[in-house]
């Protein structure tokens, strides 16, 4: 009788959690920082068997196993709707880090350049996959098309990032080495997609069946990598000067970013006269980020200052909660819309 109560109790967590659009994973990382904040020493180290070493390696195999489940034909499928990828890469690439330069004027106060370069980094980021076509899925838009977009923008995003971001490094006095930058992303995120990629035919649909294994795995790294970036920021005293009421007008300011975004594209959708499933993958695929990408291109893009990678990953994180939370709440009424 007890176990059953447990496991009620597990089950009305795990339900009203699904409501929210939540689920354990945005516990665990948050879970992650506590962790981080009280046990900081082991995930500061460093060395080739260090944490931080460990969740470099594991960056190289979640790629690799991306590339092994990306089909050659679900990326055929979208080739021919050329209007709807340029809405979304641009999106993703141009609408987003030209909105947050038009805020930089309100980062002017000292002390807050390392906040807006944390929100333009979000900016500069590639969509994320795999919950963008759920998003589609669930709102009932177009599949392929989706699959192709998310894809095709991970890709991008290895080159268009570190050119953004140098940009205003750049112009800010930094001196981010873009060659070795770009050189060092693909090796370890372009590389092993490619090798993954070309192993499709012999072992795609080995991915495929365990594909739930494989998003654990995903998972597990994620959560390895904020971790050791957090230990690296709370052993440098970096977020010394955050106070509560800083994260949660940080985790506003997210929720402002989406929807402007989400609207300005549905703007667009709607003035080039797309039909209901190709605006559906517009809104879903432009107007998210990716956390896998942010992770691993924080290691690279930061590795001079990894004391404020934490910094740098804050943001990031906020927005990918509060974008499962409001495109989840979204999708379901689109979905609700399409069946009327």
């Amino acid at each position: 009788m007890e176990d059953a109560g447990k496991k009620g109790i597990a089950g009305r967590f795990s339900a009203a959690l699904k409501k929210t659009g939540l689920d354990a994973f945005v516990l665990l990382l948050v879970l992650m920082i506590v962790l981080a904040k009280l046990w900081p020493a082991p995930g500061a180290g460093d060395g080739p068997y260090s944490l931080q070493a460990i969740a470099g390696y594991g960056v190289s195999l979640i790629f690799f196993f991306y590339g092994l489940r990306l089909h050659p034909a679900k990326l055929k499928a979208g080739l021919a709707n050329w209007k709807l990828h340029v809405v979304v890469q641009l999106s993703t690439f141009i609408l987003f880090p030209v909105v947050i330069l038009g805020a930089r004027g309100l980062f002017m106060q000292p002390g807050t350049e390392l906040t807006w370069l944390s929100v333009y980094f979000l900016a500069a980021l590639p969509s994320t996959v795999s919950s963008s076509v759920v998003m589609v899925s669930i709102a009932e838009g177009n599949i392929p098309a989706a699959i192709f977009n998310a894809s095709i923008s991970s890709l991008l995003g290895v080159f268009i990032t570190p050119l953004l971001m140098a940009l205003v490094t750049t112009t800010s006095g930094g001196d981010m080495d873009l060659g070795g930058v770009m050189l060092k992303l693909c090796l370890q995120v372009l590389l092993p997609v490619v090798l993954g990629f070309l192993l499709n035919k012999r072992f795609g649909a080995f991915a495929e069946k365990h594909k739930t294994r494989l998003r654990q795995m995903d998972q597990s790294v994620i959560l390895l990598i904020v971790y050791t970036a957090f230990c690296e920021s709370f052993e440098n005293g970096v977020f010394a000067g955050f106070k509560a009421l800083d994260i949660v007008l940080m985790g506003a300011a997210m929720i402002v970013l989406f929807l402007v975004a989400f609207f300005l594209i549905t703007f667009i959708c709607n003035l080039l006269g797309f039909n209901r499933e190709d605006r559906v993958v517009a809104v879903f695929c432009g107007s998210k980020k990716s956390l896998i990408h942010g992770t691993v291109m924080s290691k690279v893009l930061f590795a001079h200052t990894p004391d404020v990678i934490g910094v740098m990953l804050l943001p990031l994180m906020l927005y990918h909660a509060l974008q499962i939370i409001l495109a989840s709440a979204i999708a379901q009424r689109m979905s609700r819309n399409a069946a009327r």
